[in-house]
């Protein structure tokens, strides 16, 4: 993919609203209704972690089952999964990090690819490469608000989407930031509210979450 194109892609689909839910599921139909209540949320970027067995079903069962979302792939980490889950429908790619093997794959993938840096080395390493947005991970523990905060004069040109330890408290404080487009988080989808399949409740979590930047 053209690097500009893969930029001016990635870039869109961070600017869908304020944040992108990471979905963890534990089943395709589980999968289905989180997504389904995200969109009714609000929310049309949605990150479906390949942390579980059912995540890729998922995806494929979203992008067939849940008219207007985005559906990406999360916690990609091999450069096999890239291919995977592009098969599955997933029309954007997201790492917690980026090996030199994985970004070599990343910067070559047929839809957009988010990075993970927890750096301002890795930053540039990424930078080197073509990529304009990137994802900090984990954001809260690698320095936050103030870690972005320092990146944004000698790296004028690279924005992010922090994630990891981000709430709806929290959230606002980096989406005042310039370099900041939008946040990742999983705060709109409780443990509590997932296992009663209280997608009611997700649906408003989501609708809150949605509008930080209304």
């Amino acid at each position: 993919m053209n690097v500009d194109v893969r930029n001016a892609q990635i870039l869109a689909t961070m600017k869908l609203a304020p944040v992108i839910p990471v979905l963890t599921v534990t089943d395709v139909e589980d999968g289905v209704a989180q997504a389904a209540a995200m969109v009714a949320g609000g929310f049309l970027a949605i990150e479906v972690t390949l942390r579980t067995p059912a995540a890729l079903d998922a995806i494929a069962a979203i992008v067939k089952r849940v008219p207007g979302a985005h559906v990406g792939a999360g916690t990609i980490v091999e450069p096999a999964q890239i291919e995977q889950a592009v098969a599955a429908g997933a029309t954007f790619l997201v790492s917690p990090g980026a090996s030199p093997r994985l970004a070599e794959a990343a910067a070559a993938a047929p839809v957009p690819f988010l990075p993970g840096v927890a750096t301002a080395s890795e930053a540039i390493a990424l930078r080197e490469k073509g990529f304009r947005a990137l994802k900090l991970f984990p954001a809260e523990a690698a320095g936050g608000v103030r870690l972005l905060s320092s990146f944004a004069a000698p790296l004028p040109d690279l924005v992010f989407c922090p994630t990891g330890g981000i709430d709806l408290a929290k959230a606002p404080s980096y989406l005042a930031l310039p370099n900041v487009i939008c946040v990742g988080g999983s705060w709109m989808l409780p443990k509590a509210a997932l296992e009663a399949r209280d997608y009611a409740r997700v649906e408003a979590l989501s609708r809150e979450a949605a509008g930080l930047r209304s």
